[in-house]
């Protein structure tokens, strides 16, 4: 498993590598410093569920097995933020926002791409992370 890195975005994430079936906790420092122990243990536990889900089951998300796990764990569906997103993909339908770090294809292209959860359209707003 990983150890302290620096990500912009969360406490911390977990990755998968479906090649060699390693996984990989990477938790940042910064969180730590900001958000202190409480905080920070509680994003550890959220980076476990999704570990346990890639081992169970090749693929982690916040669906119903996650779920099931952050009472029984004492944490959260999604971690806080601890850094302001550079953009955000607003739907034009449902208003839902989704933060973004990077200039990804979606937020070069939002034209091409729906709202996950209505289907409407998405545009692109600027953060405050510039």
């Amino acid at each position: 498993m990983g150890g302290l890195t620096s990500s912009p975005t969360t406490g911390g994430h977990t990755k998968y590598d479906p090649t060699t079936e390693d996984i990989t906790i990477a938790l940042t420092w910064t969180a730590y410093e900001n958000h202190g122990w409480e905080q920070f243990s509680s994003t550890v536990r959220h980076e476990l569920i999704h570990a346990w889900q890639y081992h169970e089951f090749g693929d982690a998300n916040h669906g119903r097995t996650f779920a099931r796990w952050t009472d029984h764990l004492d944490t959260s569906q999604h971690c806080e933020r601890f850094t302001t997103p550079k953009w955000w993909l607003v739907c034009e339908d449902c208003g839902g926002r989704i933060a973004r770090y990077r200039r990804s294809e979606t937020v070069r292209n939002p034209e091409q791409y729906s709202c996950g959860e209505c289907g409407g359209p998405l545009r692109v707003e600027e953060g405050n992370g510039h």
